[in-house]
This record gives structure tokens, C-alpha cells and sequence, in this order.
């Protein structure tokens, strides 16, 4: 194929189903922007650096288009590798770093937390709601080693964990049941509840109570409790937790220590919020 001036053209790109919606959306939708940020986020599926089908798989772009983002994105210091394997490089991490030093919600948070988390000797974490996950943006530990894997940005579903059922639980009951009938509930553990009625029951009582207790459903031998984080307006804005292994602590003792400490918190935080 060629184009006006006689060169070879390149094939045109199939664009997916999100990129057709955007697309219609508005005529302001940047279409290469988008892909490049998938090809970033696709690094994400894989615990090791990438080859360059692993990424257009991931990223649900052509080999072509993905290649070529992933040399502009080398270009730009963000990735790193050769013409088989590339990684991300320290530089995302300014991403990431702009994102957490612009958001007063972790400003405010993170002196609260670190005062809890010493009280109750355990990691305290702050998640928001990204999608059909939960999302830590910030975490308190106390001064002992911590040895699970929740860390800021990690991910979790929502529907199985309790800052997950907390934010959700900020939906109308209508928005609720429609949030959670289009997901896909997956057993993270053989604790797991998948039925959607359960969950959407579980939700609106937890709402009810003020927290939620979420016991070895998102990950074996850990449970939680969470409790909503308001702004200013009564607007939940966020989700704080504490979580120990089931060895250390019963959900009774979660209930009388912990749930307490984080429902101070909460208070002492909506006006600073705004």
C-alpha cells in the first residue's frame, strides 16, 4: 500500500472498543496518547521485563504500533531495553511521585495514619477507587519489619476487600447493584464470596455499620477493617484500613482495638478535607 507521495503507508490501526467510545465521546480523544499510556501500564501484568509481544498482547495494540511507542518511550527515558526485552525505568516513578505530592487526600492522611499505626502496632493504608479496584495511594508502618506485599499502588478487587465494599459502598443501591453486576467475581481465596447478591447485601449493611471486616477473601491467612474517609461535605473520598494475619489477631479484637482508632481518625479528618 502507498500513499500520495508514493512511500509505503503504514496499515491503519484497528481501534478497540474503548477507543471507538472515547472517539465518539468528543473530538478532543487522542488516540496515540492513550496507547502509549497502555503500552506503560501493560509492564504492570508482568513481574519481569517484557518482550515486545508480550507488551502488544498486554497493551492490545499491534506488534508495529507497539514497537513504536516503546522506542519513543526509550527515547524518553522511560523505558528501557533492547530489541527482545524492556523494562520501566526509574523515571515513571515522577509519575506517580506527581501524583501523591499534588493529592491533599494523602497529605492530610499520612500524619493521621502514622499516629494510628503506631497506637495499634500494625500498617495502617489509605485506598481510593480506581475502576473495580481498590487502589493504596498511601501506608503507615510501624517500626517492626512489615512483610506483606500491600504497598502504595498496589491493587485489589473491590467487591473482596474492605476499603474495596467501603468505597463502593458510597453508591446509591441502584448505582451499587449495577457497579457490581458488571464485574466478574473471581475467588481470590477459598474464602471468597462470588455471589453478587451476598456482596451487594454485604455492602449496603456494612454502609449501615460505618466499616466493614473483610476476613481471608482477598488473601489468604490477612484480615481487615476499614472504615470511609469523608470530606468536608460528608462526601467518602477514600478508604482507611488496618490488616493483620490471622495469627495475631481475632476479628473480635479488630472490632474492640482497631475499629475504634480508625473511626477517630475519620472524624478528625473531614474538616481538614476539602
Amino acid at each position: 500500500m502507498t500513499g500520495k507521495n508514493g512511500r509505503p503507508s503504514m496499515p491503519r490501526v484497528k481501534r478497540t472498543a474503548e477507543e471507538e467510545e472515547a472517539r465518539r465521546g468528543g473530538g478532543e480523544f487522542i488516540e496515540s496518547l492513550d496507547r502509549g499510556l497502555r503500552v506503560l501500564q501493560s509492564f504492570g501484568t508482568e513481574h519481569r521485563p517484557m518482550t515486545l509481544s508480550d507488551i502488544a498482547k498486554a497493551s492490545n495494540l499491534p506488534r508495529a504500533t507497539a514497537r513504536r511507542i516503546l522506542l519513543t518511550l526509550q527515547k524518553s527515558g522511560f523505558v528501557a531495553g533492547d530489541e527482545r526485552l524492556f523494562s520501566l525505568t526509574p523515571r515513571v516513578l515522577a509519575l506517580a511521585s506527581a501524583y501523591l505530592s499534588s493529592n491533599q487526600i494523602v497529605a492530610v492522611m499520612q500524619p493521621l495514619m502514622d499516629d494510628i499505626s503506631t497506637k495499634a502496632r500494625e500498617v495502617c493504608s489509605l485506598a481510593v477507587l480506581d475502576g473495580q479496584e481498590a487502589v493504596f495511594v498511601a501506608r503507615a508502618s510501624p517500626a517492626r519489619v512489615f512483610s506483606a506485599g500491600i504497598d502504595i499502588g498496589y491493587r485489589l478487587p473491590a467487591y473482596c476487600t474492605s476499603v474495596g465494599r467501603v468505597l463502593l459502598g458510597r453508591l446509591s443501591n441502584e448505582e451499587l447493584k449495577s457497579a457490581v453486576e458488571a464485574m466478574t467475581l473471581t475467588a481470590q481465596t477459598p474464602e471468597t464470596v462470588t455471589d453478587k447478591s451476598t456482596v451487594i447485601a454485604t455492602i449496603i449493611s456494612d454502609r449501615s455499620k460505618g466499616y466493614s471486616l473483610v476476613d481471608r477473601e482477598a488473601e489468604p491467612g490477612f484480615r481487615s477493617i476499614s472504615v470511609p474517609i469523608h470530606r468536608y461535605d460528608g462526601a467518602v473520598v477514600a478508604a482507611a484500613n488496618i490488616g493483620a494475619h490471622v495469627d495475631r489477631i481475632t476479628t473480635g479484637e479488630m472490632i474492640d482495638r482497631f475499629l475504634p482508632l480508625l473511626k477517630d481518625m475519620a472524624v478528625t479528618a473531614k474538616p481538614l478535607l476539602v
